[in-house]
C-alpha cells in the first residue's frame, strides 16, 4: 500500500508532473495496521491470478501469430476462389474493407494488454474509511470489488485500444453485436493551445499557494512532528508505578503534560515553520501582493495540521475507553465512606465523569495559543491559529467517554447497593427503634443474649467482607465503610450489653446483701437468752433454706458471668463483686462456726483465751523472722540476682500481709474478751523498711529488662525521642533512691558513732559505701554508658524511620554530632556528675 510519501511523488510524462497535489493525512497507526491486515491475502491471490492470466495471455499470443501467418498465404488464394466460384454480384466494394476491420480487431482485441497495477487498487483502497473495511463478510466483499474493476478495467483498456489504432468503417454492419451511439457532432476551435496553456499554469502557480515547495516541507515537518506525537500518553499508567490514581492527581498530571508539550512544540516546530514561511529565499519568491494570501494560506496548513494532531490524540485518549479492551483503562481509586452515618462514594460517580471528560478538554484546549503568521510578524495582533475540534468530534468523543465511564461504573454501584441493601437498617433508625423497644419491655438473661449475638454477628459479617476490590477501572477502597458499620452494629450489641451487666451487677450485690445480713445475724453476740434463741432459730434455717436458695442464685450467676467474660472486660470493681459473689458458699463456713464459737463463748472462754495466747506468741515470732529477713535485704547487691531478690521481698511482703490480718483478728478478739488491744508497731516498721528495697530491686529489674529489649530487640522498633525520655526517667529514679539509702546509711551512722564520738573525741574512719548504694551507683554508670550509644540509636533510628531522612541528613548529623561533642564534655569536666 502506498505511504504519504509515495502519494505525492510526481509522475512522469507530463507538464505538470513537478507540481505536487497534497494527499489526505491518513490515521497513521490505525489506517496502516487495516490496510496491511486486509491486503495480505488479497496480495497472495492477486499473483495467483496474474501468473494464471500472463499463462493464457502467452497461449494467446501464439495463437494470433499463427493465424495472422495462415491467413497472409490463405485469404489471397480463397479470395481468389470465392471470385471464380462466386458471382460477381455477391461482392460488394466495401465487403473487403469490412473484414479487413475485423480481422484487425480480433488481432487487436487479443494482443496483451497490461493489467491494473496493485499499487492502484492499494491507493483505492486506502481511501474507503477503516469501518467500511473491516466486519464480518468485508474481506470477501473487497476481493470481489477488487476482481470486478480488473476486469473492467481490462474491458476498458482493449476498447481504447482498438479506438485508438483502428478507425472505425461507416459500414452497415460492422459491428452487429453492440450498436454505438452516434457520434457527437463538435464545433471546431482550433486554434493555438500552447500559450492558453502556459498562460493557465502560470495563472495557478501564482494564485495557488498550495503547491509551493515550502508548504510541502511544511508539511513533510509536521508530519514529522505530529505522526507519533502523543500530547498526554495514559495508555500504560494502569500497569506502570502510578497503580491506582486519585481523580485530581491525574488531571494534575494530565495538566502538565499537556503544558509541557504546547511549551516544547512551540519552542521547536513552530519557531522552524517560521523561519521557513519568513525567510529570506522563500519571502523574495512571492510577490509582495501575493504575501498575505501566502501567509494565509500557510496559517490555513498549520490550523489543519493542528487540528489532525488534536483529533489523534483525542481519538488515542478514546481508544483507552474502548469496552472490548479494558486492560488499557486508567484505574481510579475510590472509598466507600461512612460520614455522619451516610454510606457514599468518594470521590462520587459524577466527580470521575466530570475529571475524564475535563482531561478531554485539557487535550482539545491544547496548542490553542498558536499565532497566525501574520500575527507572529506584526507582533501587535493576537490573531491566533484555528486549531478548535469540529463540534461533531467533541460531541462524539464526549457521549463515548460518557457512557463508557458510565458503563464502568455500574459495577461499583452494585457493590455499593449491596451495603446499601443490607446494612441500611443499621443507619436509617430502623436498629435503634427495634433496640429502644426491646430495652423498655421486659426480658431474659437468654433474650438479650440472643439480640447481642444478632448484632455482633452482623458486625463480624461486615468485617469479613473484603476492603479492597479491582473493578475494571474503579480501585473501590471499602475499609472506612466496613470499619464504620461494624463500629455501628457493635454500638447496638453494646447497649444491650450494658442493660445486662446492670441487671447481673444488682444480682450480685442482692447476693452479697443476703450473705452480709446472715453474717451480721451470726457473730453478733446476744445479749439475753432470747436473743440467743432467736439467733440459733434464723441460723439452722440458713443453715438449711438459706444456703440452698443462694446456692441456686449464685449458680445463675455463674452461668450469665460465663458468657459475660466472653463478650465484656469488666472493670477492678465489677471483678471484686463477682469474686465476692463466687466465694459466698466458701466464705459462708467460717461465718457459722464463728455462730458457734459466740454461742458456746460461756462454755469454753478459758479454752478460746489460751488459743489467743498462743495466737500472739506465734505472730511474735513470724515479726522476729521478718525483722532478720528485712535486714539481710541491705546485703544484697548481686546484680545478675535481682529476680530472685524481688521475689523474696514480695515472699515478706506476702507474710507481712498475712501477720497484718493475724493482728486485726487478735485485736477483734481481744476486743470480744474485752483485753486491752495489743499494739504491734513492728509490722508498720518492717513495711516501711521493705518498700525501698521493693522499689529499688524492682527499679533495677525494670532498668535491666529494657535495656536488654533495646540492645537485642529489632533496631527498626527503637524510637530515639522514647528511649531517652524512659532513660532519664530511670536516672531520676535511681538517683532518689541513692539519696535515699545515703540518708538512711547517714542516720544510722549518726546513731552509731554518737557515743563513740563523745567518749574518743575523734571523728568516724571513713566506711566503705554500703550494697545498696552501691548497686545505685552502678545502674546510674550503666545509664551514663547508655546515653552514649542512645544517642547512636537516635541519630540511626532517624536516619532509617524517618520518611524525608535523605533531606535532612546534613542538618541531623551536624546536631547530633554537636550533642556528642557536648556531652563528652560534661562527662570529662564532670566525671562524678550525679
Amino acid at each position: 500500500m502506498p505511504t504519504s510519501a509515495d502519494a505525492v511523488k510526481p509522475t512522469s510524462g507530463s507538464g505538470r508532473s513537478k507540481h505536487v497535489v497534497l494527499p489526505p493525512i491518513p490515521d497513521a497507526a490505525g489506517q496502516a495496521g487495516s490496510v496491511a491486515s486486509s491486503t495480505e491475502p488479497r496480495t497472495a491471490v492477486r499473483s495467483k491470478l496474474l501468473r494464471h492470466s500472463r499463462g493464457k495471455q502467452q497461449q494467446k499470443r501464439q495463437v494470433i501469430t499463427s493465424g495472422f501467418l495462415f491467413g497472409a498465404y490463405t485469404v489471397p488464394v480463397l479470395s481468389f476462389l470465392l471470385r471464380a466460384l462466386v458471382p460477381p454480384l455477391c461482392f460488394c466494394s466495401h465487403h473487403p474493407l469490412q473484414m479487413n476491420y475485423t480481422f484487425l480487431k480480433q488481432c487487436v482485441e487479443r494482443s496483451p494488454i497490461m493489467p491494473i497495477q496493485q499499487q492502484w487498487l492499494d491507493a483505492t483502497l486506502s481511501r474507503v474509511p477503516s469501518p467500511l473495511r473491516h466486519g464480518p463478510g468485508r474481506q470477501e466483499l473487497l476481493e470481489e470489488l477488487c476482481r470486478e474493476v480488473s476486469e473492467e478495467f481490462l474491458h476498458v483498456m482493449v476498447k481504447h485500444t482498438v479506438n485508438s489504432f483502428l478507425i472505425k468503417p461507416q459500414i452497415k454492419g460492422t459491428d452487429p453485436a453492440v450498436k454505438s451511439p452516434p457520434l457527437a457532432k463538435t464545433l471546431d476551435f482550433s486554434r493555438p493551445w500552447h500559450s492558453s496553456f502556459v498562460k493557465s499554469r502560470k495563472k495557478i502557480e501564482e494564485n495557488l499557494h498550495i503547491l509551493h515547495p515550502v508548504m510541502k516541507i511544511i508539511l513533510d515537518i509536521c508530519h514529522v512532528t505530529f505522526s507519533q506525537l502523543l500530547l498526554v500518553d495514559l495508555s500504560g499508567c494502569r500497569y506502570l508505578s502510578m497503580g491506582p490514581v486519585d481523580c485530581e492527581n491525574l488531571k494534575n498530571k494530565v495538566a502538565v503534560e499537556c503544558e509541557r508539550s504546547e511549551k516544547k512544540l512551540m519552542n521547536t516546530w513552530f519557531l522552524n515553520v517560521i523561519h521557513l514561511i519568513t525567510s529570506k529565499d522563500t519571502v523574495q519568491g512571492i510577490r509582495a501582493g501575493k504575501l498575505e494570501a501566502f501567509n494565509t494560506c500557510a496559517s490555513t496548513l498549520l490550523s489543519n495540521q493542528l487540528k489532525a494532531l488534536l483529533e489523534r490524540n483525542v481519538q488515542a485518549f478514546v481508544s483507552l475507553f474502548e469496552p472490548l479492551d479494558t486492560h488499557k483503562l486508567p484505574l481510579f481509586r475510590m472509598h466507600l465512606t461512612f460520614d455522619d452515618e451516610k454510606m457514599d462514594f468518594y470521590p462520587s460517580v459524577q466527580e470521575i465523569e466530570d475529571v475524564v471528560l475535563q482531561i478531554l478538554s485539557l487535550i482539545t484546549n491544547t496548542m490553542q495559543k498558536v499565532q497566525t503568521v501574520r500575527s507572529w510578524q506584526a507582533e501587535a495582533n493576537k490573531s491566533l491559529v484555528d486549531a478548535k475540534l469540529a463540534e461533531h468530534i467533541l460531541t462524539w468523543a464526549r457521549n463515548t467517554l460518557t457512557n463508557s465511564v458510565r458503563k464502568n461504573l455500574e459495577a461499583p454501584r452494585r457493590h455499593f447497593q449491596y451495603y446499601f441493601d443490607n446494612y441500611d437498617w443499621l443507619v436509617n433508625g430502623t436498629a435503634q427503634a427495634r433496640v429502644k423497644k426491646f430495652l423498655e419491655e421486659e426480658h431474659s438473661f437468654d433474650q438479650y443474649a440472643g439480640q447481642v449475638e444478632e448484632f455482633r454477628a452482623v458486625s463480624r459479617e461486615i468485617s469479613s467482607l473484603p476492603s479492597l476490590i479491582h473493578f475494571d477501572m474503579i480501585y473501590l477502597d471499602c475499609e472506612e465503610l466496613k470499619q464504620g458499620l461494624a463500629k455501628k452494629a457493635k454500638t447496638f450489641a453494646q447497649d444491650l450489653l450494658q442493660r445486662l451487666i446492670s441487671t447481673h451487677r444488682e444480682h450480685c450485690l442482692q447476693i452479697c446483701k443476703q450473705f452480709e445480713t446472715i453474717q451480721d445475724k451470726a457473730i453478733k453476740i446476744p445479749e439475753t437468752t432470747e436473743d440467743m434463741v432467736e439467733m440459733i432459730s434464723y441460723i439452722n434455717h440458713a443453715k438449711n433454706k438459706g444456703l440452698e436458695e443462694l446456692s441456686s442464685e449464685i449458680s445463675e450467676m455463674h452461668n450469665r458471668l460465663n458468657y459475660l467474660l466472653d463478650v465484656h472486660l469488666f472493670d477492678a470493681e465489677d471483678l471484686e463483686l463477682n469474686s465476692r459473689v463466687l466465694l459466698c458458699p466458701q466464705n459462708i463456713t467460717p461465718i457459722f462456726d464463728l455462730n458457734d464459737e459466740v454461742t458456746l463463748t460461756g462454755q469454753c472462754c478459758d479454752k478460746r483465751e489460751q488459743e489467743l495466747q498462743v495466737r500472739r506468741e506465734k505472730l511474735m515470732l513470724e515479726l522476729e523472722k521478718l525483722s532478720r529477713r528485712v535486714e539481710e535485704f541491705a546485703e544484697c547487691s548481686e546484680l545478675e540476682m535481682m529476680q530472685q531478690y524481688v521475689t523474696e521481698i514480695r515472699t515478706v511482703q506476702k507474710r507481712l500481709q498475712e501477720a497484718e490480718e493475724s493482728v486485726v483478728f487478735i485485736n477483734k478478739e481481744e476486743a470480744l474478751y474485752k483485753w486491752d488491744q495489743t499494739a504491734y508497731p513492728e509490722v508498720e516498721v518492717l513495711r516501711e523498711n521493705t518498700e525501698p528495697y521493693q522499689k529499688l530491686f524492682g527499679l533495677v529489674l525494670k532498668w535491666q529488662r529494657t535495656e536488654r529489649r533495646w540492645m537485642d530487640g529489632s533496631f527498626l522498633d527503637l524510637n530515639g525521642e522514647s528511649m531517652e525520655v524512659e532513660v532519664d526517667e530511670f536516672y531520676r529514679e535511681i538517683y532518689k533512691m541513692l539519696k535515699l539509702f545515703q540518708q538512711k546509711e547517714k542516720k544510722m551512722d549518726q546513731e552509731k558513732t554518737a557515743a563513740v564520738k563523745r567518749r574518743s573525741g575523734e571523728g568516724s574512719e571513713d566506711k566503705q559505701e554500703s550494697p545498696t548504694a552501691l548497686i545505685c551507683s552502678s545502674i546510674m554508670e550503666q545509664i551514663k554508658d547508655f546515653k552514649v550509644q542512645q544517642i547512636i540509636i537516635h541519630f540511626a533510628s532517624f536516619l532509617f524511620c524517618t520518611p524525608c531522612a535523605c533531606q535532612l541528613l546534613l542538618s541531623a548529623v551536624m546536631y547530633y554530632f554537636v550533642l556528642i561533642y557536648e556531652l563528652l564534655c560534661v562527662l570529662n569536666v564532670l566525671p562524678a556528675y550525679g
